[in-house]
């Protein structure tokens, strides 16, 4: 396992026993955002970076019971408190590492991924690999409950420039890996950037 790896699988590890308590009223903020994916009864989404599996709920209700819902996460720990929750129920849990999905090309139709991109150890190679397992025309969602600045400030540190997320930073990624940019909004209630898989 690599060093950035070994890096996410602490940090999470450490946290995910109070994860959903840390964070009890971000549901509807989770549902909202999904439901600007725009998907469609029978659809099949990857949730990326699932943690305890918030997005899963919301997912499943979209896709309904013919659709498919796919949690991956790194950190066993997390997929635990999913499976705790009774996540699993509404999505199938898959450890392993978003940037080598044991997923065929083309399987998906979207790909939601809450706090994902910050975690990212090489963002334009893990998004170029989002974008293998989605269908041309499939849809991604980057999403934060809260907007960048509010982050920021909940972590004590400045909103700065290089900040992947920022519009004039993550357009150009996304474009890079295969992802165009539809639509930008970052508020101090949400983050949320959704691009259309090219080709």
């Amino acid at each position: 396992m690599s060093d950035d790896q070994t890096r996410v699988q602490e940090f999470f590890t450490a946290r995910a026993a109070d994860w959903d308590t840390r964070f009890p009223d971000d549901g509807p903020a989770y549902a909202a955002a999904v439901a600007e994916l725009g998907l469609r009864e029978g659809d099949r989404v990857l949730d990326a970076g699932c943690g305890t599996g918030r997005a899963l709920p919301p997912l499943r209700a979209a896709v309904g019971p013919s659709g498919v819902v796919l949690g991956a996460d790194l950190t066993p720990a997390m997929l635990r408190e999913a499976v705790r929750a009774g996540r699993d129920r509404v999505g199938t849990l898959l450890l392993t590492d978003v940037a080598a999905l044991p997923l065929r090309a083309g399987c998906l139709d979207a790909v939601f991924g809450a706090g994902l991109v910050s975690h990212l150890p090489s963002p334009a190679e893990n998004l170029r690999e989002l974008a293998r397992v989605v269908r041309p025309g499939g849809v991604l969602a980057l999403f934060h409950p809260i907007g960048r600045a509010a982050l920021a400030a909940r972590h004590g540190r400045p909103l700065t420039p290089e900040d992947l997320r920022a519009e004039p930073n993550l357009r150009p990624l996304l474009s890079g890996s295969g992802w165009r940019l539809t639509s930008y909004a970052d508020e101090d209630t949400r983050f949320l950037a959704l691009a259309v898989r090219e080709g």
